[in-house]
């Protein structure tokens, strides 16, 4: 009897947001009258896909416990980490008991708070059939240089970059395999890259310019204005 592939996501929600020079970290920030994090779960529970969702919280997090989406019947606390890779192995292994090595996971940052089921959905039904995975990302329109110090040293082929996005893709078992053997390598700052390590080549998936990372103060007003405008 074949087992039905399940879809889990991820979410390492335990990091500070040190740039956004607020009270707070960013995914408690306010925006459109509920906080950062709230947003982005919802519209990850709304996708109807998952199974369930694990998030990564800091065990010194004062605010998740506050918020009602904690509570939900398929939201899964999990502890963060010091860095996103080890909030990510956390989360991966509050789920050991129920995932499968073949299920899917697609890890997606608590701070892209206006990631549509359309780009949900595109990156299941284009990776699903896929040996690794994948992650949605975007192409690059600037010109990209290259700089040591303050100097331009050369110019960097744009066709050959994109600028990686969440969420991002890859099958429970070679995900988590692959993050226990990368556990404390820095080079290891997405999930991709942690497989790349290990010899593969994950997929590229052009997902939608409005899936944006909530980085800066006026990424508030911004990610606003999209969601004001997205009919998903």
């Amino acid at each position: 009897m074949t087992t039905a592939i399940k879809f889990w996501a991820v979410v390492p929600a335990a990091g500070v947001g040190k740039r956004m020079n607020a009270d707070r970290p960013k995914q408690y920030l306010e925006l459109a009258g509920k906080t950062v994090i709230e947003h982005t779960l919802l519209r990850l529970l709304s996708a109807n896909v998952f199974t369930a969702v694990a998030v990564a919280i800091s065990k010194e997090d004062p605010y998740w416990p506050e918020l009602e989406v904690s509570g939900h019947e398929q939201v899964i606390t999990a502890d963060g980490g010091k860095e996103r890779a080890d909030s990510v192995l956390s989360a991966l292994k509050s789920i050991r008991d129920l995932a499968s090595d073949e299920d899917w996971v697609l890890v997606h940052d608590a701070a892209r708070p206006c990631i549509t089921a359309t780009d949900i959905n595109l990156l299941i039904d284009t990776l699903r059939a896929d040996e690794v995975g994948g992650i949605l990302a975007l192409s690059s329109h600037d010109t990209l240089k290259d700089v040591q110090g303050k100097n331009i040293v050369g110019t960097l082929d744009r066709s050959h970059i994109w600028r990686a996005l969440t969420p991002q893709m890859f099958k429970y078992g070679s995900l988590k395999n692959a993050l226990e053997i990368a556990e404390g390598n820095p080079a290891i700052t997405d999930e991709a890259s942690a497989l790349e390590l290990q010899g593969l080549q994950p997929k590229i998936v052009e997902g939608r310019p409005d899936n944006i990372k909530i980085t800066r103060p006026e990424d508030l007003a911004l990610a606003q204005f999209y969601m004001e405008h997205q009919n998903d």
